[in-house]
């Protein structure tokens, strides 16, 4: 089944192309549910952290002693300070200022990135946005923008879809590979009429509509009934708090174990959670449903962390 719908407002301003002008906010269309592992000591169970280490010393650096440099050519880099970085971000206008209007089957299926659902901006918003989404159904157009989410500029499709409008932000041309140097078969190598026939009836008899229910992340079900096997089986183990974060003796302290365990055995409901314990529980749960929020890049890096232990990522040039 789909995701839960995130009223969330992530990025608030307007549509701008000529002299129209249309409030709108802008809001996740999607939501991340890759399973999200911590790094954690075998032995003592407690939580493994990053650190940025140097190289050449293996000791760990101090947040004062790093700074930011751009690698123009082998091992020689430029070094770019906070106050140059932040003059040279661009300035944010809170406008998805439309620039063309394309056909929608011209753009290749690279460019696409991420998608936002776009809102009209209050009452008044309500029928120039409606104007413009069937103008751009009506004439198979999309609206090519650019637009500054969170200090930093993107270019964007504004594209309809049923009664709104979805905002997906695209990859610059340089961003995207080319792909003349692939072994992509040339007009040499031509099917026959009949093998096309059967091709052609093979498509249709495994066609259908959309169904995305239908389709489900295989590896992400088995790690999850994975899990819940090890925690109906005792398999549960508490991590132990850093120094500093251990909870007051006043403080209601709540053994999860244990009521997982009477849980499981039919016993008396659970106590009620603390009001601080309910405030940490809303905070995880809001965080889990709007994953695209720009101030989460903390638990971003996390995840990409333990990412890179399965997949070495391609050679590329370090960028700022």
């Amino acid at each position: 089944m789909p995701a839960p719908t995130s009223s969330r407002t992530l990025w608030k301003g307007a549509i701008s192309f000529g002299l129209v002008h249309i409030p709108v906010t802008l809001h996740s269309a999607t939501a991340e549910n890759r399973m999200k592992f911590n790094l954690l000591n075998k032995s003592s169970m407690t939580r493994v952290g990053n650190q940025q280490v140097d190289k050449a010393t293996g000791e760990a650096m101090p947040r004062e002693e790093i700074v930011k440099g751009f690698e123009v050519e082998k091992d020689q880099f430029v070094v770019l300070t906070p106050d140059e970085i932040k003059a040279a971000l661009p300035r944010s206008t809170q406008t998805i200022a439309i620039e063309a209007f394309v056909e929608r089957d011209r753009i290749p299926a690279v460019f696409f990135q991420k998608p936002y659902y776009v809102s009209p901006g209050g009452k008044g918003g309500q029928k120039p946005f409606a104007l413009l989404r069937e103008t751009l159904e009506r004439t198979g157009k999309v609206g090519i923008a650019r637009v500054v989410i969170s200090t930093k500029q993107h270019l964007a499709a504004l594209i309809p879809q049923g009664r709104g409008l979805v905002l997906n932000l695209l990859r610059w041309a340089d961003e995207v590979r080319d792909g003349a140097g692939l072994a992509w078969p040339g007009e040499e190598v031509a099917a026959s009429a009949a093998e096309l026939k059967m091709a052609e009836q093979l498509v249709d008899a495994m066609a259908g509509d959309w169904q995305p229910d239908l389709f489900h992340d295989e590896f992400r079900e088995k790690l999850m009934e994975l899990v819940e096997r090890k925690q109906r089986e005792g398999g549960l183990q508490a991590v132990t708090p850093l120094p500093g974060e251990d909870v007051p003796a006043s403080a209601e302290v709540i053994d999860l174990t244990e009521l997982l365990r009477r849980s499981l055995k039919g016993g008396t409901a659970a106590p009620a959670p603390a009001p601080a314990a309910r405030k940490k529980a809303a905070a995880r749960e809001e965080a889990a449903n709007d994953e695209a929020v720009p101030l989460r890049k903390a638990a971003a890096r996390k995840t990409a962390t333990v990412a890179r232990t399965s997949a070495k990522p391609a050679s590329r040039r370090k960028s700022v």
